[in-house]
């Protein structure tokens, strides 16, 4: 089954989708989540690029962080600022309602890290390569790239049960929601290629969820 096919689906109800991707990956997430933001440090300036209702903003801000949170989603925002105000981070977090299209307006060279849990593979490939360029741009020098998606396996057994699945789930969730996602392809070439040095990479058992961490070069402007 494809979880980020269905979470297209828990989009359409953001007070259910924690609940729902907690119960489609098992758990597996939070600790993908966890392990990922122990590269963050206090002080970091971090933006969250598609927070969703928040999972890596949260973490970020109790590791003492400053970070921007943003999303295109305005009920996925709204449930992330109740969340964080009964947690007492408000003051930590900015959310803004902004797509990636608009990472074009941040200034060069703003922030220590970029995150992003579950959101790069809603873009279309150019949109994606758009995206990447974009993040190297707006870090620092040395800044990180912290990125959990799906991706596609490396195993063809794998490969061929993925893509029976997403023929399935793809057109109801699209019939749905009116849109989609696409496993992400051969990322962390994608990313080195924009000036980034792989600092982790790491796939969970089924070889579909990626967890990769990645440093901008320091010669990268």
């Amino acid at each position: 089954m494809s979880t980020l096919l269905l979470m297209k689906l828990f989009e359409a109800t953001p007070g259910r989708y924690d609940k729902g991707i907690r119960l489609l990956t098992g758990g597996q997430l939070d600790n993908l989540y966890d392990r990922l933001i122990a590269h963050v440090k206090e002080g970091d300036r971090v933006l969250d690029v598609g927070c969703g209702t928040g999972a890596l903003a949260f973490r970020a801000a109790k590791r003492g962080a400053e970070v921007t949170a943003i999303d295109i989603n305005p009920g996925m925002l709204d449930v992330a600022r109740a969340k964080a105000k009964d947690a007492h981070l408000s003051q930590n977090i900015e959310f803004v309602e902004m797509g990636v299209a608009e990472l074009g307006n941040e200034t060069d060279q703003t922030y220590d890290a970029v995150m992003s849990g579950l959101c790069l593979s809603e873009l279309t490939e150019e949109e994606l390569d758009f995206a990447v360029n974009e993040v190297s741009r707006i870090l620092k020098p040395e800044g990180l790239f912290l990125v959990i998606d799906e991706t596609r396996p490396q195993s063809f057994l794998k490969i061929l049960l993925q893509g029976f699945f997403r023929s399935i789930f793809k057109l109801f969730v699209f019939l749905v929601s009116g849109t989609t996602t696409r496993a992400l392809k051969n990322f962390p070439s994608k990313i080195e290629g924009a000036g980034f040095k792989i600092v982790s990479c790491e796939l969970n058992k089924s070889q579909n969820l990626l967890k990769l961490a990645a440093r901008k070069n320091r010669d990268r402007s």
